[in-house]
């Protein structure tokens, strides 16, 4: 009689749990815009979430700890003239974001640690040079400044935000609409889908398609790709027959999938979430209600679904928090911050384990936030997988950081020394810190310091008060 062996694996018991209602972000309007971006970008220190504006194209950035219901005039970051398709945060620096536009710009901005009196409406710089719609955004994991925008005009550029200057342009490869854009695990690939069905494997400096295959999946709706940490990919995608597919491919063998599942039938476009770490890639569809989750190993058959978090209310978008910002002494490896129409909920997924230690063996060392070259290294050719840090006593969020000065490097809000910058640069005056908003801000906070001592005094009162009651 034969004996069925169950998968070993540490993974296999992952179970997600919705936050509790204190926990969640009430109040929100998130943004109504019908484009297949996560909405949603999320560091260790703030959430950012595209948000309904009147006008023009806004988000909004709450710091992780202000949970609850969000006051309406709550400050936002609105610049754009047209509504926010994609914003993503810096992974070398917590207070840098970008966001891209319909208006065809893309904006970075400084976000400040305390809570801005007004909404901040000057960025640090604004990169002009798609003619359409920027709808993709995504920084170089492990090189310093660098940023990649792709357009509606079918166009990828890699800028140098340190300087405002373009790196490099990528405007002949996709003959259609490209729907995503992604890194590998040092920056030396791109991997991209695109409406002509055609999954690509590029080379951005010497500006080449280094494979490709078409028709990965069937069906005539958007494709996703992401890089694996040993260089496969996986695309989502739908069948002939309108179901959702997840596929595992070797760019050295694009003949066939290393591995297909087949899901439900829907139409939401999965987006894939790939965490390194613990090789598990988690799903979510726009307008589903869970997400569901695989882990990818090296033994056939490679994908081995491991289970589905379910909710009640469908997703309108997601953020994805990388693995520092997680509760190493909870067994979480992995947080999901799901948009719902009005609302921002933390999902957690956690390993249950009965020990209180640091578990090693689901914390390996996780990419920090230095980076490991200069923006001028990689367009040379040099590549470095990203710098690690270990997570054993829990990771602590640096206090605001400016960028390290490097030349014309517009992003330090020191005045530059020597002759004028660059006009692409100097286009972009860091009138966020005038001497107006300086002096409110100041203001602000010895309101806050002059109410903190107020309550103190009134405390020590009490207590003398108590003292004297026992005597």
């Amino acid at each position: 009689m034969s004996r069925r062996v169950v998968r070993q694996s540490k993974f296999r018991h992952v179970f997600g749990q919705a936050a509790k209602a204190d926990q969640a972000y009430e109040d929100i309007r998130v943004s109504k815009v019908t484009w297949d971006s996560a909405f949603c970008a999320v560091n260790p220190k703030f959430l950012a979430i595209i948000v309904e504006a009147g006008g023009g194209g806004a988000f909004i950035v709450l710091p992780l700890a202000k949970t609850g219901r969000v006051d309406k005039n709550y400050p936002l970051v609105t610049g754009h003239t047209a509504p926010v398709l994609d914003i993503d945060w810096c992974p070398h620096n917590d207070n840098v974001i970008a966001s891209a536009s319909d208006d065809t710009t893309i904006m970075v901005w400084q976000i400040p640690d305390y809570t801005p009196v007004r909404s901040i409406t000057e960025p640090i710089i604004t990169l002009e040079g798609h003619s359409k719609r920027v709808g993709i955004l995504s920084w170089h994991p492990t090189a310093r400044n660098v940023l990649l925008s792709a357009g509606g005009d079918n166009v990828i550029i890699i800028w140098n935000v340190g300087t405002g200057e373009v790196l490099l342009s990528l405007d002949d490869m996709h003959p259609d609409v490209i729907h995503s854009v992604c890194w590998n695990t040092n920056g030396s690939l791109l991997a991209t889908t695109c409406k002509d069905k055609t999954l690509r494997i590029i080379d951005p400096r010497k500006g080449q398609v280094v494979a490709e295959r078409a028709r990965p999946h069937e069906g005539a709706r958007p494709l996703r790709a992401v890089f694996t940490t040993d260089g496969k990919l996986l695309s989502t995608g739908f069948s002939r027959m309108s179901e959702r597919q997840l596929a595992l491919w070797d760019p050295n063998n694009f003949e066939e999938p290393v591995a297909l599942q087949e899901m439900d039938t829907s139409n939401g476009v999965l987006l894939p979430f790939y965490d390194p770490d613990s090789s598990i890639v988690y799903l979510c569809g726009k307008g589903d209600s869970s997400i569901r989750y695989f882990e990818i190993t090296e033994e056939p058959p490679f994908v081995h679904y491991l289970n589905t978090f379910s909710s009640k209310e469908p997703q309108r978008g997601m953020g994805f928090m990388p693995k520092r910002g997680l509760d190493v002494s909870k067994c979480e490896i992995a947080r999901f911050y799901k948009l719902h129409e009005r609302k921002c909920e933390p999902i957690v997924m956690t390993v249950p384990r009965k020990s209180d230690l640091f578990q090693d063996d689901l914390y390996p060392d996780t990419p920090g936030p230095e980076p490991a070259l200069e923006a001028d290294e990689w367009l040379s050719g040099q590549d470095a997988d990203p710098v690690l840090i270990s997570l054993r006593d829990g990771y602590v969020p640096p206090k605001h950081r400016e960028l390290r000065v490097t030349k014309r490097n517009i992003l330090d809000v020191r005045p530059p020394s020597g002759p004028r910058r660059s006009q692409s640069a100097s286009n972009a005056p860091l009138s966020q810190h005038t001497l107006e908003t300086l002096l409110e801000e100041i203001k602000a906070l010895r309101e806050q310091v002059q109410a903190q001592e107020q309550r103190i005094t009134s405390l020590e009162n009490m207590l003398c008060e108590l003292v004297d009651g026992t005597d």
